[in-house]
């Protein structure tokens, strides 16, 4: 009886102990700085492709009593694209906040007019008594940056004079080129170029013989020479110079006669080529440690969000297709392509 009191003293004393201790780590709300300051984040994800934009939040303020912000710059090492009829379709710097009412909708609050840019040099001036504010700044990825870092150099200045920056990067720049929503069709347009990343017809690609790389084409069933079974054929990709059995009534233009290799895949939905919800990045490296050893020249049933890993008869070129519809109506297929050089 005496240890079992024992044991409960001991237990009274560690709560008090846990209680004493938790009492000693009260949060506490840190205390602003009295200084003009800044912050930015990356919001932009996966590989950064030429003609693709990223995207930051550049967040600056300082105390209300200590004076107002009167202007904003973001310096690209390498110019942004610029777009001259549309300046939001281009590189540029917001002059608006933004804040989020209760349904999810941003609400913008104008405190500049629209920025600047002049080599890579992007600009507001503020029009609107500000002291903290935090401004997007959209980067259009020029052609002459692939293969390239680019880095930026974040800046603002308050109405006394003070400027405050922060560096960015550096971010490498793909060597992937992606095009996106190329409509395949039976008979018609069923001639694919890695080359060109471009779709053409009989007609068109009998002049281009040597860079047509696949063929597509869309049949319902195939009985192969007995006694094999019954194929499930449907939207097909194939290489010129697969088995015959698998380009039934197709008769290639002279000189398309390519032996591309292909592997098909089930489930790798690129989010670029998808603009879907999943998270999954095709990158530079992923081509270059690509296996083809084990492919094949053909792939067939293709269906919604699967794809196919390509390698050029001569190597020059590793893609991957990705398929954002099939219809079988039409006899019909969505395709969009990343592809890297490999030489």
């Amino acid at each position: 009886m005496k240890l079992k009191y024992t044991h409960q003293l001991t237990g009274f004393l560690l709560l008090v102990i846990f209680a004493v201790a938790c009492g000693d780590d009260k949060y506490q709300v840190p205390k602003a700085k009295r200084e003009f300051q800044d912050d930015c984040i990356k919001r932009s994800l996966g590989p950064n492709l030429v003609n693709y934009r990223l995207e930051f939040a550049y967040a600056m303020a300082l105390p209300q009593d200590m004076g107002e912000i009167v202007s904003a710059q973001v310096e690209a090492s390498i110019p942004g694209a610029v777009d001259a009829v549309t300046p939001t379709n281009g590189t540029f710097l917001e002059h608006r906040a933004y804040s989020t009412d209760g349904g999810g909708n941003d609400k913008p609050v104008q405190i500049a007019d629209p920025s600047s840019t002049e080599g890579g040099l992007t600009k507001v001036t503020f029009t609107r008594d500000t002291f903290a504010v935090t401004l997007r700044y959209f980067y259009k990825i020029p052609p002459e940056a692939k293969g390239q870092n680019v880095s930026f150099t974040f800046s603002a200045t308050d109405s006394n004079g003070k400027t405050i920056s922060m560096k960015m990067g550096p971010y490498a720049v793909s060597s992937m080129d992606m095009v996106l929503d190329k409509v395949v069709t039976d008979n018609t347009a069923m001639y694919i170029s890695i080359a060109d990343m471009a779709v053409y017809t009989a007609a068109q690609a009998a002049a281009i013989p040597d860079k047509i790389d696949l063929v597509y084409l869309y049949r319902a069933l195939v009985q192969p020479p007995a006694p094999a079974a019954a194929l499930t054929f449907k939207h097909a990709l194939v290489a010129p110079a697969t088995d015959p059995t698998y380009l039934p009534g197709v008769t290639l233009p002279a000189g398309v006669n390519k032996n591309t290799k292909m592997i098909e895949v089930l489930s790798l939905r690129d989010q670029q080529l998808a603009r879907l919800q999943y998270g999954i990045f095709i990158d530079d490296l992923d081509f270059k440690k690509l296996d083809t050893s084990t492919a094949s020249n053909f792939t067939i049933n293709l269906k919604n969000e699967s794809g196919a890993w390509i390698e050029t008869a001569d190597g020059q070129y590793r893609a991957y297709i990705y398929i954002n519809s099939v219809n079988d109506a039409s006899k019909t297929m969505t395709i969009s392509m990343k592809r890297l050089t490999m030489f």
